[in-house]
């Protein structure tokens, strides 16, 4: 959507911008209320169909931690890889080598989608590799 929109020449309007960020965070929402961190979220995985309906998509790197594994402040003590999430959307815990995280690696990969939605498509924090 966001390439045909660029190659048309036109850019979300902060309205189009409100709507798909409500729906992108009820996704993420249902999903930790249900114990599963998505852990690839960006645009690429993030579905538009012609009703303005959002789906989230691509759960190859999704991990479901249940409720056995959480502390008592609610964060996952399971170990993960730390080689998960698309290198621009990686939080910096995960950059770090943190073998421990949370939903809020789902949260920073929301975040990064949201500046890239503002910025029209283009990505907030694009890494040379």
């Amino acid at each position: 959507m966001i390439e045909k929109m660029k190659s048309l020449r036109k850019i979300l309007t902060l309205s189009d911008i409100k709507s798909l960020m409500i729906q992108i965070l009820k996704a993420v929402d249902y999903l930790h209320r249900n114990y599963t961190l998505h852990r690839d979220l960006k645009l690429s995985n993030i579905l538009l169909n012609k009703m303005g309906e959002l789906k989230l998509a691509d759960f190859g790197l999704a991990r479901y931690y249940g409720k056995e594994y959480l502390l008592n402040i609610g964060i996952p003590i399971q170990k993960y890889t730390p080689k998960v999430v698309t290198l621009w959307y990686r939080p910096p815990e995960i950059l770090l080598q943190s073998e421990t995280y949370s939903w809020a690696t789902d949260m920073w990969a929301v975040g990064c989608v949201f500046g890239e939605l503002l910025n029209n498509g283009s990505p907030l924090l694009p890494v040379l590799t």
